[in-house]
């Protein structure tokens, strides 16, 4: 199975600051939301655990793993949101439009650059480790297009469903027969 799970609460989480690739600490809530996570896979045995290179996403990893081999993978780190990051998303609302394949303003990685990524890191994965449990450790930003490679696209359009909360687990089989998204 491959088991994808969103960091634990920053505080700018809380305030509703653009992260980005802003190296945020987790927050006492999200220590616990990590401690509950680990909790919820009951001491599950990974063969591989893969984490985005962040703090928040990685101290969530070692969290839930207990520290064993954590492997950085940095196309599992979040879409860099350029000058918006560190803004509350009340300053930057209506400016831009994330969801614009064309969206660069800002510096923000362009959409297709950022899907690209994701799509290479679960074709890897699915092709290098098929019938292994891995755990993968990222951010909202992936949790919306992994979800999108797994599961098809949002017929409503609407990407913003498909973000997980704080430390949320999303769970697919591990094998490329019920895996019809797999690219290499």
């Amino acid at each position: 199975m491959i088991y994808i799970v969103r960091h634990g609460q920053t505080d700018w989480n809380v305030i509703g600051r653009n992260q980005g690739r802003t190296d945020i600490e987790l927050n006492e809530t999200g220590i616990k939301q990590a401690e509950e996570t680990a909790k919820k896979l009951n001491g599950k045995k990974f063969d591989f655990v893969f984490s985005s290179p962040l703090k928040r996403a990685y101290k969530t990893a070692q969290i839930i793993c207990n520290n064993d081999n954590i492997i950085i993978d940095e196309r599992l780190i979040e879409r860099c949101n350029g000058d918006l990051e560190g803004r509350l998303k009340s300053e930057y609302n209506g400016l831009v439009n994330f969801a614009d394949p064309n969206e660069n303003r800002y510096g923000i990685e362009p959409l297709p650059i950022f899907r690209r990524r994701i799509t290479d890191f679960f074709a890897d994965i699915l092709k290098k480790y098929p019938g292994k449990d891995i755990l993968i450790v990222t951010h909202a930003g992936i949790s919306i297009y992994a979800k999108c490679y797994f599961e098809g696209e949002p017929r409503d359009g609407n990407y913003s469903k498909y973000k997980l909360k704080n430390c949320e687990i999303l769970q697919y089989p591990n094998d490329l027969k019920h895996n019809k998204f797999y690219e290499i």
